[in-house]
Protein backbone atom coordinates (compact mmCIF):
# COMPACT_ATOMS: atom_id res chain seq x y z
CA UNK A 1 0.00 0.00 0.00
CA UNK A 2 1.22 3.26 -1.00
CA UNK A 3 2.80 5.96 1.54
CA UNK A 4 1.09 8.61 0.57
CA UNK A 5 -0.83 12.40 1.55
CA UNK A 6 -2.62 15.20 -0.27
CA UNK A 7 -1.49 18.66 0.48
CA UNK A 8 -3.00 21.83 -1.04
CA UNK A 9 -4.60 19.99 -3.86
CA UNK A 10 -1.46 17.88 -4.82
CA UNK A 11 -1.00 13.77 -4.58
CA UNK A 12 2.55 13.34 -3.25
CA UNK A 13 3.17 9.05 -2.74
CA UNK A 14 6.24 6.79 -2.96
CA UNK A 15 3.83 4.25 -5.51
CA UNK A 16 6.79 3.78 -8.38
CA UNK A 17 3.96 3.15 -10.68
CA UNK A 18 3.09 6.79 -10.41
CA UNK A 19 6.56 8.12 -11.27
CA UNK A 20 7.28 9.87 -14.97
CA UNK A 21 10.37 9.04 -16.06
CA UNK A 22 10.26 11.32 -18.56
CA UNK A 23 8.98 14.26 -16.37
CA UNK A 24 11.71 13.70 -13.65
CA UNK A 25 14.55 13.59 -16.74
CA UNK A 26 13.80 17.09 -18.05
CA UNK A 27 13.73 18.81 -15.11
CA UNK A 28 17.37 16.51 -13.35
CA UNK A 29 18.91 17.48 -17.13
CA UNK A 30 18.61 21.04 -16.62
CA UNK A 31 19.55 21.25 -12.96
CA UNK A 32 22.78 22.44 -11.09
CA UNK A 33 23.61 18.99 -9.64
CA UNK A 34 22.46 16.57 -12.69
CA UNK A 35 22.94 18.78 -15.53
CA UNK A 36 22.61 16.60 -18.67
CA UNK A 37 22.27 13.08 -16.47
CA UNK A 38 21.00 10.73 -19.54
CA UNK A 39 17.71 9.34 -19.29
CA UNK A 40 18.66 6.16 -18.71
CA UNK A 41 20.27 6.49 -15.56
CA UNK A 42 17.52 8.43 -13.90
CA UNK A 43 15.58 5.71 -15.09
CA UNK A 44 17.79 3.50 -13.26
CA UNK A 45 18.32 5.67 -10.28
CA UNK A 46 14.09 5.98 -9.96
CA UNK A 47 14.08 1.98 -10.01
CA UNK A 48 16.65 1.85 -7.35
CA UNK A 49 15.65 4.32 -5.20
CA UNK A 50 12.38 5.31 -2.79
CA UNK A 51 11.15 7.99 -4.37
CA UNK A 52 8.23 10.41 -3.15
CA UNK A 53 6.32 12.09 -6.35
CA UNK A 54 4.46 15.29 -5.96
CA UNK A 55 1.76 15.47 -8.22
CA UNK A 56 -0.83 18.53 -9.09
CA UNK A 57 -4.26 18.08 -9.35
CA UNK A 58 -4.05 16.85 -13.01
CA UNK A 59 -1.92 14.23 -12.25
CA UNK A 60 1.23 15.28 -13.74
CA UNK A 61 4.51 15.17 -11.86
CA UNK A 62 6.05 18.35 -10.70
CA UNK A 63 8.05 17.01 -8.10
CA UNK A 64 10.66 14.60 -6.37
CA UNK A 65 12.32 13.78 -3.38
CA UNK A 66 14.26 10.79 -4.10
CA UNK A 67 16.50 8.57 -0.91
CA UNK A 68 18.98 5.96 -1.70
CA UNK A 69 18.88 3.65 1.43
CA UNK A 70 19.34 0.62 3.17
CA UNK A 71 16.67 0.97 5.58
CA UNK A 72 18.02 0.24 8.27
CA UNK A 73 21.30 2.69 8.92
CA UNK A 74 22.12 5.16 6.22
CA UNK A 75 19.77 7.28 3.77
CA UNK A 76 20.96 9.39 1.07
CA UNK A 77 18.50 12.01 0.15
CA UNK A 78 18.62 14.08 -3.40
CA UNK A 79 17.11 14.79 -6.43
CA UNK A 80 15.07 17.17 -4.39
CA UNK A 81 12.69 19.43 -6.61
CA UNK A 82 9.41 21.14 -7.51
CA UNK A 83 8.71 22.73 -10.59
CA UNK A 84 8.96 26.63 -10.75
CA UNK A 85 5.53 27.00 -11.74
CA UNK A 86 4.32 24.69 -8.48
CA UNK A 87 6.61 26.50 -5.79
CA UNK A 88 4.94 28.34 -2.79
CA UNK A 89 3.03 26.10 -2.06
CA UNK A 90 4.93 24.29 0.86
CA UNK A 91 5.39 20.77 -1.15
CA UNK A 92 8.70 20.32 -0.85
CA UNK A 93 8.04 21.11 2.99
CA UNK A 94 4.95 18.59 2.50
CA UNK A 95 7.34 15.67 0.74
CA UNK A 96 9.86 16.09 3.34
CA UNK A 97 7.25 15.51 6.09
CA UNK A 98 5.82 12.75 4.26
CA UNK A 99 9.20 10.82 4.26
CA UNK A 100 10.27 11.44 8.30
CA UNK A 101 7.10 8.79 8.90
CA UNK A 102 8.15 6.47 6.18
CA UNK A 103 8.14 2.96 7.51
CA UNK A 104 11.51 2.40 5.72
CA UNK A 105 13.16 5.66 7.29
CA UNK A 106 12.66 4.67 10.77
CA UNK A 107 15.65 4.77 13.23
CA UNK A 108 18.45 5.20 10.62
CA UNK A 109 21.23 6.18 12.50
CA UNK A 110 22.58 8.71 9.97
CA UNK A 111 20.50 10.90 7.16
CA UNK A 112 22.88 12.80 4.43
CA UNK A 113 22.47 15.10 1.48
CA UNK A 114 24.07 17.92 -0.30
CA UNK A 115 22.59 21.32 -1.13
CA UNK A 116 23.96 24.21 -2.89
CA UNK A 117 21.08 26.46 -1.28
CA UNK A 118 18.37 25.11 0.49
CA UNK A 119 19.70 24.99 4.12
CA UNK A 120 17.00 26.77 5.46
CA UNK A 121 14.36 23.83 4.10
CA UNK A 122 16.42 21.21 5.51
CA UNK A 123 17.26 22.51 9.25
CA UNK A 124 13.12 22.18 9.67
CA UNK A 125 13.80 18.49 9.86
CA UNK A 126 17.15 18.17 11.57
CA UNK A 127 19.93 18.47 9.13
CA UNK A 128 22.90 20.31 10.07
CA UNK A 129 25.86 20.90 8.73
CA UNK A 130 28.42 18.35 9.45
CA UNK A 131 29.61 17.51 13.25
CA UNK A 132 33.17 15.94 11.55
CA UNK A 133 33.79 16.95 8.84
CA UNK A 134 37.34 16.06 8.53
CA UNK A 135 35.88 12.27 8.58
CA UNK A 136 33.75 12.69 5.55
CA UNK A 137 35.28 11.54 2.13
CA UNK A 138 33.75 11.76 -1.26
CA UNK A 139 35.07 10.32 -4.86
CA UNK A 140 33.37 12.84 -7.41
CA UNK A 141 33.41 12.34 -10.90
CA UNK A 142 31.89 15.50 -12.38
CA UNK A 143 32.17 14.68 -16.01
CA UNK A 144 30.31 11.42 -15.71
CA UNK A 145 27.00 12.50 -17.72
CA UNK A 146 28.88 14.35 -20.24
CA UNK A 147 31.41 11.45 -20.93
CA UNK A 148 28.21 8.84 -21.02
CA UNK A 149 25.97 11.61 -23.75
CA UNK A 150 29.57 11.67 -25.92
CA UNK A 151 29.40 7.70 -25.73
CA UNK A 152 25.85 7.30 -26.89
CA UNK A 153 26.49 10.04 -29.74
CA UNK A 154 29.16 8.28 -30.75
CA UNK A 155 27.39 4.63 -30.54
CA UNK A 156 24.28 5.92 -32.69
CA UNK A 157 26.84 6.80 -35.49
Amino acid sequence: MPHETHHAGYLLSDDPARLDVGAVHAYLTRSYWAAGIPRDVVARSLENSLCVGVYAPDGAQVGLVRVITDSATFAYLCDVYVLEAHRGRGLSQAALRLLSTHPRLQNLRRQHLVTQDAHGLYSQFGFTPLATPERHMEKRDPDVYRRAGQSAHTNRQ
